[in-house]
């Protein structure tokens, strides 16, 4: 026993020298056979590629490593983050103009790399070619492998006769013998053939006569694209052909306009305008409409019963009123929910990586539109509109430490825990190495304002991994601060979040009325003026829609429990416009709400600042001498005796005791880190009577 556990500790360690010899051994890279390209690098000819931002590519057609060349059509083995690598076509060699070598890999796949809702049947050594591409660097590639129709199936040797589609999932037969070779693989028409695309994408178009109003409709093409020029019409451009570049200066160098002796100018960009932007509303209109009009039948659907069957007309209104209830769709939330799922859509569309950031008051709508949009985009996936996605919520609120964030989301990725420290490694390494198992992850961080730390690492790293070239990675950040990137984070970690920002708007009474009526389609318990009560009382404070079915729910209570206090046989009664009024007044009357009415007036003002201060830092918990700087400057605004530090801190002690404050027990000094044991809307309730603090309390 004791000699087998020496001998797999040999072996282990074995393995771990040679495969550190591996890591440490230099890999030299040669350019071989260079193909003819575009003119050289001039600052005339450059164009920036949204992709790598890069300018203009030499293009070569073989290139070797370790002393092995590599040509463009070989199959390679490619290092992968674990002992097996992967394999893959050499597809394109290039090195931009600042030396760096790069290659475009077509993933050869195994079963277990396919992302299908049915299980593949496959041989032990069966590959699938597919049209699934990633951009590698050549030191990478391992060694050269060979991919046969039939035949042996051993060492490097495998067998192809089925090809894989990466958008539909969807495989097809595949005569391997008559397809492989450098000119049918990298032909496009190949892919179309293969693959089923409607046009062949990277055929040069052959220029119109040469006349000053092509040359304008030229000059308008140019102006209205992203500056990115297809890998496919430089790999054809190089045997032989002119590229589109090289055809409009012709073109433009011998044209000229009327009443002027030189050629019309064609406007040159100077940076990339981001693709996802503009297509978001010239390129994608059909499929956020489709989305609309898919969500627009649910609403107008025939009002579903399976509820209400064996239920009692109040019990099926507190079932569809519970907070926990999720309706069929969200109202009044159509045109967040068109932008949301159009960035969605156009970033799997493109399979590009993004960042998202969502912002608004609690109650407004946000989590619910998101998982709407998400539930969407799930089945248009499973009926091949778009590329599929897993999808992973995390929420700050369900985590003991902001560093469990790593731990949840390596757990959803890799399938196994891990320490917070090896998670986020793992998921450095596993967005940084190109992979034919990678397909998009849309990941919601909900609560993201309880995820801040001093150092900002993890906020830092959800927002910069979507920016690896091979994440495909959308994060969608969900929190209750507009300008929390401005006020909470550092200036390299508010970059990184982009553009892409929502915000939430407090629902009015008419939306809150329309809320309300949705969920009770087919359930006459209300009468309208009742629903119209309690949408303008709720509004008038919060506008948060969570309170508005609180009260619904509750006058249901209070209607239903008097009914069934009378005599058996008796007509069930609607809610009433007097119903809600005592619900309110109930809920006012909550013991946490009478302790604030009846508080004195620097606790009144203490619970003010609070929030204030929460308000201003964008986080649940703040420092009681963040609170205390409020307080004394409340008071001194407001002509009222500025308590001192430590009277404040009695104050902050006896508002703990009640409850109604929560502090930190480990430090008893300013640092001491407080937040509220009550919501906000609670505090505005219980001060507005009051004359002195109705101002404080709704400013």
């Amino acid at each position: 026993m004791q000699q087998n556990k020496l001998a797999q500790r040999l072996n282990k360690a074995t393995k771990s020298r040679r495969k550190q010899h591996t890591e440490d051994t230099p890999v030299t890279v040669e350019w071989g056979q260079r193909l003819n390209t575009a003119p050289p690098f001039t600052p005339s000819t450059r164009r920036v590629t949204r992709h790598s931002g890069l300018t203009n590519k030499e293009l070569y057609k073989s290139i070797i490593v370790n002393g092995t060349e590599y040509s463009i059509g070989d199959a390679v083995a490619v290092k992968s983050s674990t002992d097996d690598p992967h394999l893959a076509i050499i597809y394109k060699l290039w090195q931009n103009e600042r030396g760096e070598r790069q290659a475009v890999a077509r993933w050869l796949m195994r079963p277990h790399e396919m992302h299908t809702a049915r299980r593949v049947e496959a041989g032990p050594r069966e590959v699938f070619y597919s049209n699934a591409e990633d951009l590698i660097a050549p030191e990478m590639i391992l060694r050269a492998i060979r991919v046969v129709a039939s035949g042996a199936e051993t060492g490097d040797t495998w067998v192809c006769g089925r090809s894989f589609e990466e958008h539909s999932a969807r495989i097809k037969e595949l005569d391997w013998a008559s397809v492989y070779g450098k000119q049918m693989l990298l032909d496009p028409r190949t892919d179309a053939e293969l693959f089923g695309q409607k046009s062949v994408q990277g055929a040069v178009k052959k220029q119109p006569a040469k006349s000053v109003a092509n040359v304008k409709k030229r000059k308008h093409e140019v102006e209205s694209d992203d500056g990115e020029s297809t890998e496919d019409e430089s790999f054809m451009a190089s045997d032989g052909g002119e590229s589109a570049e090289e055809t409009s200066h012709k073109v433009s160098a011998k044209v000229t306009v009327k009443g002027r002796g030189r050629p019309p100018r064609v406007k040159e960009k100077t940076r990339a305008v981001p693709k996802r932007r503009a297509r978001l509303h010239d390129m994608q209109p059909q499929a956020v409409n489709t989305a609309m009009l898919k969500r627009a039948s649910r609403t107008n659907d025939a009002p579903q019963t399976d509820d209400i069957a064996g239920r009692t007309m109040y019990e099926a209104a507190r079932l569809r009123l519970h907070v926990s209830a999720v309706p069929a769709t969200l109202p009044c939330r159509e045109s967040e929910f068109a932008e949301i799922y159009g960035h969605l859509h156009t970033a799997l569309e493109e399979r590009t990586s993004m960042c998202m950031y969502i912002s608004g008051v609690p109650g407004t709508g946000k989590t619910a539109t998101v998982r709407e949009c998400v539930r969407m985009l799930r089945e248009s996936a499973d009926d091949g509109s778009v590329p599929g996605f897993e999808f992973i919520e995390l929420n700050g609120m369900k985590m003991t430490e902001p560093q469990q964030t790593y731990v949840q989301l390596w757990q959803a990725i890799g399938g196994e825990r891990a320490t917070p420290k090896h998670a986020a490694q793992l998921l450095d390494a596993h967005f940084n190495t190109p992979s034919p198992r990678r397909h998009t992850y849309v990941v919601v961080v909900d609560e993201l304002d309880l995820l801040v730390t001093k150092s900002q690492s993890i906020m830092y790293n959800l927002f910069d991994w979507p920016h690896r070239p091979h994440a495909k990675l959308i994060v969608v950040a969900i929190a209750n601060t507009m300008d929390l990137p401005e006020r909470m984070l550092h200036h390299k970690v508010s970059s990184r979040l982009g553009l892409t920002r929502i915000n939430f708007q407090p629902y009015a009474h008419a939306q809150l009325m329309a809320i309300v009526r949705a969920r009770l389609v087919g359930c006459a318990a209300f009468d309208a003026d009742a629903i119209e009560l309690c949408a303008r009382k709720v509004g008038a404070v919060s506008g948060d829609a969570r309170r508005a079915l609180d009260v619904c729910r509750r006058a249901v209570e209070i209607v239903e429990h008097e009914w069934r206090a009378q005599p058996t046989g008796q007509a069930m009664p609607m809610v009433t416009m007097m119903d809600i009024d005592r619900a309110v007044k109930e809920m006012q009357a909550a013991p946490h709400v009478a302790f604030i009415r009846n508080a004195s007036a620097q606790q009144k003002v203490f619970l003010v600042a609070m929030r204030a201060a929460m308000r201003k830092a964008g986080v649940a918990e703040v420092p009681l001498g963040d609170v205390a700087v409020v307080h004394r400057q409340l008071c001194l605004m407001h002509a009222m005796r500025a308590p001192s530090y430590e009277q404040i801190g009695v104050i902050c002690a006896q508002l703990g005791a009640s409850r109604c404050v929560l502090a930190e027990s480990s430090i008893l000094d300013v640092r001491q880190l407080v937040r509220l044991a009550v919501a906000e809307d609670d505090i505005t309730v219980a001060l507005k009577p009051d004359p002195v603090f109705s101002k404080l309390a709704t400013s």
